[in-house]
């Protein structure tokens, strides 16, 4: 099950990925979630920085290199609190299965590698839902660098890290970015009891540990039989990513 923070247990599942750049985490999800749906579940997507609500305000504030570290914390902890009202929780209470990529956690890894107080971060997520299982892909940083680096992508600047001031190259700084926040994880791994999965393994390999850890806490998870979901959906407002894919209609909103 998923809990609220107050400990009340909710029908619904919540499972995360969190990792690094580069660590394969958004592939191995993507692959759970095809995986759920041929097997008859009712899965709704949510991703991070993804609220409507917030797009506007993250995007003048990245373009006009505006966001401080606090901004910065403040702006996704408000995506995530929207996100949670009008997705997550609606269809976790109608009992449905959630992926989530990216969660509380890339806010404790990141801000706090941006020099934000641990503490103070973690007050500021003390809203969040508590989910079944949250995935770690751990990757060495040098294998994530290579992955996302292989063809030198132009990096953008907070992507790099350059509000920091680490290094006035942005490839460098975004491997002393990343470095700092992989640092992050491992301290949350006793922490929030993260679920660590060896992402150098092969995908194949990857997805067969994360089907088996799943796997016994489905039971009793939301079947999305046509004559029933559709209605879930429409009562509790529930939107995402990939929920169009489960609409037979695809005419209907």
């Amino acid at each position: 099950m998923s809990y609220t923070p107050d400990g009340r247990a909710l029908p619904g599942k919540l499972f995360i990925v969190e990792g690094i750049d580069g660590s394969g985490k958004s592939t191995q999800l993507d692959l759970l979630r095809k995986w759920l749906i041929g097997e008859g579940y009712l899965v709704a997507f949510s991703e991070w920085n993804s609220s409507p609500l917030l797009k506007s305000t993250n995007r003048l504030g990245k373009k006009e290199l505006m966001l401080t570290p606090t901004s910065f914390s403040l702006i996704h902890a408000a995506d995530l609190a929207d996100r949670l009202e009008r997705q997550v929780l609606p269809a976790l209470k109608a009992g449905a299965i959630v992926l989530a990529d990216r969660y509380i956690y890339t806010a404790f890894g990141r801000d706090v590698a941006r020099g934000v107080s641990p503490d103070w971060v973690r007050k500021i997520y003390a809203f969040a839902v508590r989910p079944t299982v949250a995935f770690y892909f751990r990757v060495p940083l040098e294998e994530s660098l290579r992955r996302i680096l292989d063809g030198r992508p132009q990096l953008k600047y907070y992507e790099a890290g350059l509000d920091l001031g680490l290094s006035d190259d942005p490839y460098e700084s975004f491997a002393l970015f990343q470095e700092r926040i992989m640092a992050e994880y491992e301290k949350m791994v006793d922490e929030f009891g993260l679920t660590v999965i060896d992402a150098t393994l092969p995908l194949v390999e990857q997805q067969e540990v994360v089907r088996e850890l799943v796997t016994p806490h489905l039971a009793g998870a939301l079947r999305a039989d046509p004559s029933a979901w559709r209605q879930v959906l429409s009562d509790e407002s529930v939107y995402g990513r990939y929920l169009e894919e489960l609409l037979p209609d695809r005419g209907e909103p």
